[in-house]
């Protein structure tokens, strides 16, 4: 579609290039004769080329009905057929240059590129290892059958949802489910197929065919809500039908008034709606290019009518509202021995230091170096937990099983490791994912800018999922979810709480930012199915860049609204001083060539910062 609005553009420049060469550059071959007529060659070529365009554009116009929309085509369709009733060519090519001109900023503005899944299918696992007979052979996954053997190596991903029958390890699930620590899986655990392994090659039976897997499922997702976008009204098309009525009934008035049709040919001409067609284009495009300046890409023109009007916004937590970084919690000494947190913290982190795990790796980096001490013989338990020699005491850390055997010592229901010194249970350290700096400030100012309702959607625990929510300021908590729940839950939106934003980074988003009215990635860490499913995507690590977003949508409709006020106001005093006949065709298309000009340079102010940016909450763009 976009392709062949350009061109028609491209084709009516060139046809009316040749026309002036036709009509200036060679008199005196410059005509078409059939008999003892004469017709010039640039008036059949103009008027080909506005029949065909006029054809195509009623073609369009009953579409728009069928479906229930009513836009401001009819006039330029009327002002093309009354330029040609007239002869006056060069009133009608110069609206066909605006009225394609228009199609192709809009498409350009609005157009979003066909790629949702190409990032989401690239990623899906394509090879797996079958066990044949005690040895591994390398098969497609959509040829692998349930209760087939598959060898999961570790650091490869899950080719198909199963069931573990052999060794034990800890899957990432994040990018499926949101948690963002590791899930251990034992025998007789299930698999999800896009999850990927840890540290040990664990073996699987399938139980699921390749089509009928977690990871295809999500990809049917983001197909199913692609295919099925919401309706949504183009401000343009809200004007559309008050300024129709006000022309048609000013141009009828003006041919009953004279008695002469020329006269409602010129009101027509005058009435084209290229203002319109154009200043909401020039004000988005003007916008988009603004959010790129504040790292924000905008794919389509829509995005920023719906952002600057959207009363719901949505949230995953992991990686959207904390930064997938697990951070100290708390640090339990245990109770009747003379372990200090620090000692604990110290013979933990000395033990952990020289293990590759994800909480390990989260407890070195958040504690201070000085804590650490030199440890000796090193023992790692896989799955288990890990020992060695510090200070001359035997200290180990993992699961509770591992450490001690103590029945005094109980769990945790969280994410946590368990410390033994020369086999006493000496306590335990839990951790948490740390919550992003902005978010709690992001959270409020959307609150401001938009009395908007604010959602977390998160397939994390019930527990870890409302801690992290009222730290942020989040009411509407929704757990345990997967994604066609999370597209459920933004589906049950209503529509006086609509339109409905939702904002995240992993593959387990892209169906549900496709299925919201906005979908915003947190696209930092480069393409990733979320980005490519997204409407909208922040370039940099940094969450209130959604509250910019809003700033600059509104601002860019305000800008546009305005301009397309002003364009119809002036249009109608031209109409009206066309309804006496003293305006002819011709210079009636150079006063709209006017109005778009100005139209045009009010759409750029769209680019501008908005002002009081304490009020709306916008920064200043980074360099």
């Amino acid at each position: 579609m976009s392709l062949r609005r350009q061109w028609k553009f491209i084709l009516v420049l060139v046809i009316g290039a040749i026309g002036l060469i036709c009509q200036f550059g060679f008199h005196t071959k410059s005509f078409f004769q059939i008999g003892n007529l004469q017709f010039p060659i640039q008036a059949i070529l103009i008027d080909v080329v506005g029949i065909m365009m006029t054809i195509s554009l009623l073609g369009e116009i009953v579409s728009d009905f069928k479906s229930g929309r009513y836009g401001v085509d009819i006039l330029a369709v009327i002002a093309v057929i009354s330029t040609i009733l007239i002869g006056d060519i060069w009133a009608e090519w110069m609206i066909l240059v605006m009225m394609t001109g228009g199609q192709t900023l809009e498409d350009y503005a609005t157009g979003q590129a066909d790629k949702e899944l190409r990032s989401l299918l690239s990623n899906s696992p394509t090879i797996a290892n079958k066990i044949v007979n005690s040895e591994l052979v390398s098969v497609k996954v959509e040829n692998l059958s349930i209760n087939d053997h598959v060898l999961i190596k570790p650091g490869e991903q899950v080719p198909v949802d199963g069931k573990v029958v052999s060794g034990e390890s800890s899957f990432d699930q994040s990018s499926l489910t949101g948690e963002s620590v590791p899930v251990h899986k034992n025998i007789g655990d299930e698999l999800m197929s896009g999850s990927i392994n840890g540290s040990v090659a664990v073996e699987m039976v399938v139980t699921k065919k390749a089509s009928d897997s977690e990871y295809q499922t999500i990809v049917s997702l983001v197909e199913s809500s692609q295919a099925k976008p919401a309706k949504f009204v183009k401000m343009a098309d809200r004007y559309a039908v008050p300024f129709t009525i006000i022309s048609l009934v000013i141009g009828i008035a003006a041919w009953i008034h004279s008695g002469n049709p020329i006269n409602f040919a010129e009101v027509m001409v005058v009435a084209s709606p290229c203002p319109l067609l154009i200043a909401a284009p020039v004000a988005l495009v003007s916008g988009m290019s603004s959010m790129s300046k504040h790292h924000i890409i905008v794919k389509s023109g829509p995005t920023l009518e719906k952002l600057a009007t959207a009363k719901t916004f949505a949230f995953d937590k992991t990686g959207t509202l904390t930064e997938n970084q697990l951070v100290i919690d708390e640090i339990v000494p245990a109770k009747g021995t003379s372990f200090s947190q620090e000692l604990l913290l110290s013979y933990a982190t000395s033990v952990e230091q020289q293990s590759s795990h994800i909480i390990a790796n989260s407890l070195v980096d958040v504690t201070d170096k000085k804590l650490l001490k030199p440890a000796t013989d090193i023992k790692e338990t896989t799955s288990q937990g890990i020992s060695g020699i510090v200070e001359n005491h035997l200290v180990k850390v993992g699961k509770m099983s591992f450490v001690t055997e103590e029945k005094a010592a109980s769990s945790v229901n969280s994410t946590a490791i368990y410390i033994s010194v020369d086999n006493q249970y000496a306590g335990y350290i839990t951790f948490k994912d740390q919550v992003r700096p902005e978010s709690q400030q992001t959270i409020a100012r959307l609150k401001r800018q938009s009395g908007a309702h604010i959602m977390m959607l998160t397939g994390d625990h019930q527990d870890v999922a409302e801690k992290i929510g009222k730290t942020v300021g989040v009411n509407d908590i929704r757990y345990n979810l997967l994604p066609a729940q999370k597209i459920e839950a933004i589906k049950q939106v209503p529509k006086e709480k609509r339109p409905v934003v939702m904002t995240g980074d992993g593959i387990n988003d892209a169906p549900s930012l496709t299925a919201a009215d906005v979908g915003i990635a947190m696209g930092a860490k480069g393409a990733s199915a979320a980005s490519e499913s997204a409407d909208a995507i922040i370039m940099v690590n940094d969450l209130s860049k959604i509250n910019d977003a809003v700033a600059i949508s509104k601002h860019t409709m305000k800008v546009a609204n305005v301009d397309v006020l002003t364009a119809i106001t002036i249009v109608v005093i031209i109409e009206l001083i066309a309804f006496t006949g003293v305006i002819p065709a011709f210079w009636g298309a150079i006063l709209q060539e006017v109005v778009d000009m100005i139209s045009i340079s009010l759409a750029l102010l769209a680019k501008t910062t908005p002002k009081n940016p304490a009020q709306t909450g916008i920064a200043e763009p980074q360099k």
